[in-house]
């Protein structure tokens, strides 16, 4: 499987390296890193993961999440808690299915103090909860293990039938476009646009639309944007034609 890991601003060189030996382990091999707030070529991090040391080094970092998002169709977040507006977190075994089915999927995990936040976990179409006791707060390499064990390693029929979904670049550019849209046409306003936008990314995320599917949505807000603007400058003309006829003739 094309899985990726994306470690969202570590904090230790040894919670990269052990979560790099991690991956090993469960036989994913596609580290990224967001903004990381330390080498994870320091001694530490290459101590730590012992035989992934070649993983570890081919590890990319970017800055910011969207990018290392960008040529992924699936994304699964990893959170203890359920999050306001935001889709519950679910059981790993229910997610299997979407995950195994994507051709690039990622999981993504948050800094050691916090987790993800909101923002993080809007670019991600699901969220999935390790079960455990009372006591849920796992170190970052933990978390990793069970995570991928829990995709790769698993017991569990494979689905049948694939489906290519558009990367999360595509769908963030349609997001973007909707969010654009929504101020247009006066739908929301700046308090509630976060909000709003949040409920359209959970329904439309759960369409899991291919590329010509988001095409095809961009291209009918694109149309909004003409209509308004052409009937902006229809007005604009009529008003002109009447300034025009009310001048006296000389």
């Amino acid at each position: 499987m094309n899985l990726a890991i994306v470690l969202v601003s570590p904090k230790t060189p040894g919670n990269i390296g052990s979560a790099a030996r991690a991956m090993l382990n469960m036989g994913a091999s596609d580290l990224r890193l967001v903004a990381p707030r330390c080498n994870h070529l320091d001694a530490q991090a290459v101590a730590m993961a012992v035989h992934a040391d070649t993983l570890l080094r081919s590890a990319r970092v970017y800055p910011t999440l969207r990018e290392a998002l960008a040529d992924r169709d699936i994304s699964v977040g990893t959170t203890a808690r359920q999050r306001g507006d935001l889709p519950p977190p679910r059981h790993p075994a229910q997610l299997r299915p979407l995950v195994r089915a994507a051709a690039a999927p990622a999981l993504v995990f948050g800094p050691e103090e916090t987790g993800l936040i909101n923002s993080d976990l809007e670019q991600c179409q699901a969220t999935v909860r390790i079960p455990t006791g009372d006591y849920a707060s796992l170190n970052l390499a933990q978390a990793v293990l069970l995570v991928c064990y829990e995709f790769l390693q698993g017991l569990d029929d494979v689905p049948d039938l694939e489906r290519k979904t558009a990367t999360r670049e595509e769908m963030e550019a349609m997001y973007s476009h909707l969010h654009e849209t929504m101020h247009l046409i006066g739908y929301t306003d700046a308090v509630r646009a976060r909000h709003t936008l949040r409920l359209w990314r959970a329904m439309l995320d759960r369409a899991l639309m291919n590329s010509a599917e988001s095409r095809l949505f961009r291209g009918f807000l694109r149309q909004v944007h003409w209509k308004i603007g052409d009937a902006g400058r229809r007005g604009t003309e009529a008003v002109a034609e009447g300034e025009a006829s009310d001048t006296p003739e000389t």
